[in-house]
């Protein structure tokens, strides 16, 4: 269950960074975000704040499951990529003149829900009822770009949204690598470059 999932992780986070690279406004904004990110979360220890509240629960629980590492990588799996941010998007924008007068294109709701309900199922089996707290946060993250494209009209800007799939990708393979046994990337260390490309396109628009 373990190689599987390390390896879909792969699959899944190649096919989110590579074809995104191409469109990028900024080809090195990716490698930036990853260092600084890194760098940031390094200081904070992120990784090692995890790990050994990880190792709290599972003495109280008296197994040597990883499950939080499991949480943080479903939660990649589930927020990054194009369902998962264009779908509220889509949604709230289809539907910005309200119930009555034009029906909410959901489709990218749906699709994204369908291939998380496959992906739940193999973590749950593989890291446990932990997987359940995924949820609430799926439906903050994609609750927050519904109301940015409901209050701000056209959404998350495109190079935006790019970039951010371009580095969870990476996030998403280094996870899998991870998962493999190959390599320990210290994931959640990285998880602040996520943050990156979002300062980034709000000085720039403040600044134009």
């Amino acid at each position: 269950m373990f190689n599987s999932l390390g390896l879909a992780c792969l699959v899944l986070g190649a096919n989110a960074a590579l074809p995104n690279m191409a469109k990028s406004e900024y080809p090195v904004m990716f490698i930036l975000s990853l260092a600084i990110g890194g760098l940031i979360g390094t200081k904070m220890d992120l990784s090692g704040r995890i790990d050994r509240l990880n190792a709290r629960l599972n003495t109280k629980r008296k197994t040597e499951n990883n499950s939080l590492q499991g949480l943080v990588t479903g939660l990649l799996l589930y927020c990054i990529g194009s369902f998962s941010i264009v779908g509220p998007v889509l949604s709230s924008l289809s539907d910005s003149h309200g119930w009555a007068f034009n029906e909410p294109n959901n489709t990218f709701l749906y699709t994204n829900a369908t291939l998380d309900l496959v992906t739940s199922a193999v973590l749950a089996a593989s890291y446990g009822w932990i997987m359940l707290l995924a949820a609430p946060i799926l439906f903050c993250w994609q609750g927050l770009f519904y109301l940015i494209a409901y209050f701000f009209g056209d959404g998350m800007p495109e190079p935006m949204r790019v970039e951010l799939t371009i580095i969870g990708g990476v996030l998403i393979i280094s996870s899998g690598l991870g998962i493999l046994g190959i390599k320990d990337c210290k994931t959640v260390n990285l998880l602040p470059s996520l943050l990156v490309p979002v300062i980034f396109y709000i000085i720039k628009g403040m600044i134009m």
